[in-house]
């Protein structure tokens, strides 16, 4: 069946958009000349996050990650249950919604209530079978364990909405023969692998000393864990080495600087890394309990901002090439045809409202977007096809905020 979005504005022009099965199947010259239209634009694909954390929104800031970690976020999530884990994804999935962003890199506890909920509420998901070891090296957690076998059968590539990909948590959770048995296994299954990589000084020198004088990159690369299909989130610290291994390899970096910069892990080196290093790249928000939100736009302002920061170069991480790296880039990470606006790729565009006012007077759309624009600018989601949005409205939001405030009262 075919949809027809009318009287919108694409670069300049007014158009009419058709969608059929999940694609766009053409883009023509408005049907009525001279009505008011509304600019569309792709939508975002946020490339790491811990959706469930929303419901951890709040607690416990302000303190260093492995403090974070260790004394307020881990015992808070030896509570977690499935039904949790549902209620605080579909929390997060509105917020995703709300801000014009239809994909999500998730890594969290308990995934088959994240397939399940992204399932149900329309968004594409990459779900982890996540690998974090306890008890000494090999003995993965046992919730992970039986979550893991739960989504045996879920697609491993992004043709499919919601797939599966794995995901060893990083080098300080996970030993190296678990990581050589992960490397052998996304090989022979042609699966996408998820892995925070480099996030802290800490991490950094510690791989080093523990590793034979590698970095956190080097020791991966060494394992067989990089190539086109892995996706590292942070890569805070990197050497020049590290990012001549990236671009070699065609590994995708995924930049989180509002969480790095909260959790004063260090700045992502953009211009050395991205603009002279030729690495792929993608954008994250990370979890809402180290952000503490899940907008792209407030991402894509602070991207752009800390590198020009952390270069000394204000022509650094242009509006257009941040921008480009919060849609195409993350698409085109996970092998999508999607991130643009034109016939044959996927239906995944936003609907905005040009009278907000981060929107007025509109010089420059792209520039307005990375560093005026937020969530209230945002009418319309459409996500392959599906309108997950529409005026402001997503249906039964009110039930999930509420459910989504009972499933928080059981972490305290």
């Amino acid at each position: 069946m075919q949809q027809t979005f009318p009287n919108l504005e694409l670069n300049g022009q007014a158009v009419d958009i058709a969608v059929a099965d999940g694609r766009i199947a053409s883009i023509t010259s408005a049907a009525t000349p001279g009505a008011a239209t509304r600019p569309v634009v792709p939508a975002f694909y946020n490339c790491h996050t811990h959706l469930a954390m929303n419901l951890l929104r709040g607690f416990a800031d302000d303190l260093e990650l492995m403090p974070w970690l260790q004394e307020h976020i881990w015992p808070a999530e030896a509570h977690l249950t499935d039904e949790i884990v549902y209620a605080g994804t579909r929390l997060a999935i509105l917020e995703l919604i709300r801000s014009g962003t239809v994909f999500a890199n998730d890594m969290y506890w308990y995934a088959p209530a994240v397939a399940r909920a992204a399932e149900e509420m329309g968004i594409r998901c990459a779900v982890s079978m996540q690998t974090i070891e306890t008890g000494g090296p090999g003995h993965n957690d046992p919730k992970n364990v039986a979550a893991n076998a739960a989504l045996a059968g879920l697609p491993r590539d992004a043709s499919s909405r919601v797939f599966a990909t794995l995901a060893p948590h990083a080098i300080y959770t996970v030993c190296e023969s678990s990581l050589r048995d992960i490397a052998a296994r996304a090989k022979a299954e042609d699966t996408f692998i998820h892995v925070h990589v480099a996030e802290t000084r800490f991490e950094f020198d510690t791989c080093l000393k523990e590793h034979g004088g590698r970095t956190p990159v080097a020791y991966l690369n060494d394992v067989g864990l990089l190539g086109p299909k892995t996706v590292m989130a942070h890569c805070v610290h990197l050497t020049d080495d590290d990012v001549k291994i990236i671009a070699d390899t065609g590994a995708v970096i995924c930049e989180n600087q509002q969480s790095n910069m909260k959790l004063v892990s260090g700045l992502f080196p953009f211009k050395r890394a991205v603009e002279q290093g030729k690495c792929r790249a993608s954008i994250g928000t990370d979890g809402a309990s180290s952000n503490n939100a899940l907008s792209m736009f407030a991402e894509m302002k602070c991207a752009a901002l800390a590198a020009k920061i952390e270069s000394g170069d204000p022509t650094c991480a242009s509006a257009e090439t941040v921008y480009r790296l919060a849609t195409r880039g993350g698409a085109e990470a996970f092998g999508l045809d999607a991130g643009e606006v034109r016939v044959g790729a996927a239906a995944d565009f936003v609907i905005l409202d040009p009278n907000r006012l981060p929107l007025v007077p509109g010089f420059n759309r792209t520039s307005d977007l990375v560093y005026a624009a937020d969530p209230s600018c945002v009418d319309t989601v459409v996500c392959a096809g599906r309108v997950l949005m529409e005026g402001g409205v997503i249906p039964g939001e009110e039930e999930i905020v509420a459910a989504a405030r009972v499933a928080a009262a059981k972490l305290g």
